[in-house]
């Protein structure tokens, strides 16, 4: 499902214009992000909790070539789903529903 996708149920249910739609995830999208960079953690209930966490500098392996490759740190985002969206996850029999 893409941005787009979303605008559209949106518009669809709530009867506005799909570029109306598409604003409001935009906006939604941009205030996660803009938490994101100013407090590194944004809790959404029922939903899920995104945190900026830092990823230390590691040594690895090129598969190619087998030779040995540093990794610098850096910052990473992740994702700790919500216990409704686990339970729903949860539910799903075999493999994912087919797009």
């Amino acid at each position: 499902m893409t941005k787009k996708d979303i605008a559209r149920k949106i518009a669809k249910q709530y009867g506005i214009t799909q570029l109306m739609a598409l604003e409001a995830v935009q906006m939604v999208f941009d205030g996660i992000i803009e938490t994101l960079v100013d407090e590194g953690r944004i809790e959404l209930r029922n939903f899920g909790i995104f945190e900026v966490k830092r990823r230390r500098a590691r040594k690895a392996r090129n598969p190619r070539t087998g030779k040995s490759v540093s990794v610098p740190a850096k910052k990473v985002v992740t994702f700790k789903p919500g216990m409704k969206v686990e339970q729903r996850i949860n539910e799903l029999k075999g493999s994912p529903r087919p797009k």
